[in-house]
Order: structure tokens, then sequence, then C-alpha cells
């Protein structure tokens, strides 16, 4: 059905090899039979948590993030480690960052963040029956975690306040499930 927009592998050759992203350089034919490069970045995905109170406040971070030298408002996430299950690492990553526990799990969706340039994945989680315990921080991780209203967020989120693509993006399903507009399987 695609084929006409299909852009065809020539070669490939790794651009970049770091310890947490690599990038790819690769020469694709075009639809066209033109030749063309494309380099990208390689990730393992990750996995973001909408942990949500009884009470309807949700569990949020505030982290800084060296590529734009600031603090983010963010849910919960976390890279996936290589064969590692995703919910899995979803239960390891809210318990790592923010010491909650979570007894009702639910996936909402798959997102793809950054398609023009990379091929990461984020699965999406929602968290339910949240029980708090003690966080157990990677090393040079340091966060702050905190409790708001859902009213609130989308507030932060329209005033700007919030712009992270993975915390907007699950603002926004949080809005529509807990109104019970959109139902999860």
């Amino acid at each position: 059905m695609d084929r006409h927009l299909k852009e065809t592998q020539i070669d490939s050759a790794l651009a970049y090899d770091g310890h947490f992203l690599k990038v790819q350089r690769d020469t694709v034919a075009l639809p066209n039979g033109k030749a063309a490069t494309r380099e990208y970045i390689k990730h393992p995905g990750a996995v973001v948590i909408l942990p949500v109170f009884e009470d309807g406040t949700v569990l949020l971070e505030r982290q800084y993030r060296y590529p734009l030298e600031r603090v983010f408002i963010e849910f919960p996430a976390g890279k996936i480690d290589a064969g590692e299950d995703h919910l899995a690492c979803a239960k390891r990553e809210l318990q790592e960052e923010t010491g909650y526990t979570a007894s009702d799990w639910q996936h909402v969706c798959t997102i793809h963040n950054a398609i023009a340039y990379a091929d990461e994945h984020l699965e999406i989680y929602l968290a339910r029956g949240l029980v708090a315990g003690d966080s157990q921080l990677d090393e040079g991780e340091f966060l702050d975690v905190f409790k708001a209203p859902l009213e609130e967020v989308l507030a932060w989120v329209r005033e700007g306040k919030i712009t992270d693509v993975k915390t907007v993006i699950g603002t926004f399903w949080l809005e529509k499930i807990l109104s019970g507009n959109w139902q999860l399987p």
C-alpha cells in the first residue's frame, strides 16, 4: 500500500557508539531511485509511568536536564534494559525514582517521540494503587518527587510550564481516562 513512499537501505554504518546512544548513518534508495543519507539515533526505548492516587492527584518529578540546562516537570520514566519486559521496567523505574509501588498497572499506548531522527519508542503505563516506600536513585540521578492535581498539571501544560513531550501526552491521556471518555482495554 505505501510502497511508493518506502526508502530501502543500501548501506549502513555506525557513525557514533556512545555509552547510552548510538548514531547510525545509512545510505538509502529513495522512491524515485536516487540515493540519500539518513542519520538517526538508535535508542533502546523507555517507559513512562502515569501514577494516579485515589484522590485523582498525580505523582510527578522535577529533574534537571543538561541538554536544555533547566529543570523540567515530568512523569517518572526510564530506559528499558536489553531484554527487559516493558511492564517490569515500568515497575522498577517507578520504585527506583519515586519509592512508590503500584498494585494496578495498565498499558496505555506506545508513542514515537522523535521520528525524524531516532528510533526511540516510549511505552506508557497507568499505575494505580500507589504505596509509598524508599526510592533508590541511580548513581548521578537527582530529582524531586511531588503530587499535583490533574487540573493543575493541565494548566501547566497550557501555560508552557510543562513542555516535556512524554508528560504532555501522558497528561492528555490521563485527562481522557479519568474523565471516562477513553477506556483502556
